[in-house]
């Protein structure tokens, strides 16, 4: 039997099952956004422009790498989510171990690699040169921290396939305050750069990872794992790997557009770095509710496809495409009124604001193509077709690309603020029906295995 922690979303409403797990995720993504926010707001106000900047410049590059250990370890959490649905626990415990023994391996060579290269990289970056140490500074701490990024990740993500979207929130919460916390007394009392905000970041997150590992290990006995489970075999890595690296890609593939347009940012000057900051923190805090929607879709088609029902796994896609339409219309409105009020707390520069303020209009007024990039995206993957939902990164990394190379040119930062609305009506006419593509494929398989039985 499943533990008491697990929650089943193989059966029941597919609206109230999504809305019960997307909540807490969602409430988890707000309180990590919210420190975000407190960091740059900090930065911005006691440290200035030039460290705002800063901080900001390393965002895409910050994006690329975590991304692709985020990637990972969600990854890893799908085979969890579907033989959990498939009710098979002694094969769900081998791919729990595996990823363990895959991540720690994962996150030794990755931070080796960036902390040799983080500098040139920031240099081939065009990083402003009256900024490039501030950001070094911070993104150097950020990424000796990766470790960290794994334990959070992977242990969240193995609680979510299971169905438990709540206790790795609470714990990101706690994070949250301990962060602003540390954030006031680095910077404030301690009267550190932008090393503090970073420093506070690895902190807090060690914290909420070391938190769910204690808490796995208490409350779930369904993953107690043998010594057997801890051993490489050679099925489990090569699904785990399969899943992993291709959901790490496309995250990685993504930033890459964005890293391009960032070096076509750096080069318009610190003004267009600072707006595109102050614009891309405030954007990063209001999409929290697609990322929500899209997490909650790979643990709700991981176990209905575990449990081969593919026509609700259908149902489930369009009924939260229809909560993140609504949810689109609504934000937009707050952007358009507010949004000037809400960037005077990241800076007092009016050029900055007015700038910013573009760039949240042109993207508020297409996050629903967000919401299905999100929702299809993250269902596909949660199919297990991760390799089939790289293509979708591919497609926006062309579109950043094309916007850094043509509209930034001619343009400058009026073009530049198109780059994510193009990248995501790209990536969205290849998912949806990529998406039908796939149930396709799965209810052929799963139609061959019944008449097979038979």
């Amino acid at each position: 039997m499943a533990a008491d922690s697990t929650k089943k979303m193989t059966e029941g409403n597919p609206l109230g099952l999504i809305l019960g797990f997307s909540i807490p995720m969602l409430a988890g993504l707000l309180f990590q956004q919210m420190y975000n926010l407190v960091d740059t707001i900090i930065v911005g106000q006691t440290l200035g422009d030039s460290a705002l900047a800063a901080v900001g410049s390393t965002g895409s590059i910050n994006f690329l790498i975590n991304g692709f250990c985020m990637g990972i370890c969600s990854g890893f959490a799908i085979p969890v989510a579907q033989r959990f649905g498939a009710e098979s626990y002694d094969s769900m415990r081998k791919f729990v171990g595996n990823s363990i023994i895959l991540s720690a391996i994962f996150a030794i060579v990755i931070t080796t690699f960036v902390s040799i290269f983080c500098f040139q990289i920031l240099e081939i970056m065009q990083t402003p040169e009256d900024i490039i140490e501030l950001a070094y500074s911070y993104i150097s701490i950020i990424f000796f921290g990766i470790p960290v990024t794994f334990l959070y990740n992977l242990t969240a993500g193995i609680m979510r396939s299971l169905g438990d979207s709540k206790t790795p929130t609470y714990f990101l919460i706690m994070a949250a305050g301990i962060n602003i916390v540390l954030d006031i007394v680095f910077i404030l009392v301690l009267g550190m750069s932008v090393d503090g905000p970073a420093l506070a970041t690895v902190i807090s997150q060690l914290i909420a990872g070391l938190s769910c590992l204690i808490y796995m290990k208490k409350k779930f006995p369904i993953l107690k794992l043998k010594r057997s489970d801890l051993k490489l075999g050679p099925h489990h890595s090569q699904v785990l790997i399969s899943m992993g690296i291709p959901f790490g890609l496309q995250y990685s593939i993504t930033a890459v557009g964005s890293v391009i347009l960032q070096t076509a940012v750096n080069g318009l000057g610190t003004i267009a770095v600072a707006s595109m900051t102050a614009g891309a923190k405030v954007s990063m805090f209001v999409v929290c509710p697609f990322d929500a929607l899209g997490g909650t879709m790979a643990t709700y088609a991981g176990q209905n496809v575990g449990a081969k029902n593919i026509p609700r796994v259908k149902k489930g896609v369009w009924t939260a495409q229809l909560l993140g339409t609504i949810y689109s219309v609504f934000i937009f409105i707050v952007l358009y009124f507010a949004g000037r009020y809400i960037l005077r707390l990241f800076t007092s520069t009016d050029i900055v604001i007015e700038q910013a303020m573009m760039f949240l209009l042109a993207n508020g007024i297409t996050y629903t193509l967000l919401a299905a990039v999100n929702i299809f995206r993250f269902a596909i993957q949660g199919m297990g077709f991760s390799t089939f939902a790289i293509y979708s990164g591919v497609m926006e990394m062309i579109a950043r690309i094309l916007v850094a190379f043509t509209f930034v040119p001619m343009i400058g930062f009026s073009g530049a603020i198109w780059a994510s609305p193009v990248a995501w009506l790209f990536a969205v006419i290849f998912l949806v029906p990529g998406l039908y593509y796939c149930c396709r494929k799965l209810e052929v398989k799963f139609n061959g295995e019944y008449t097979h039985h038979l």
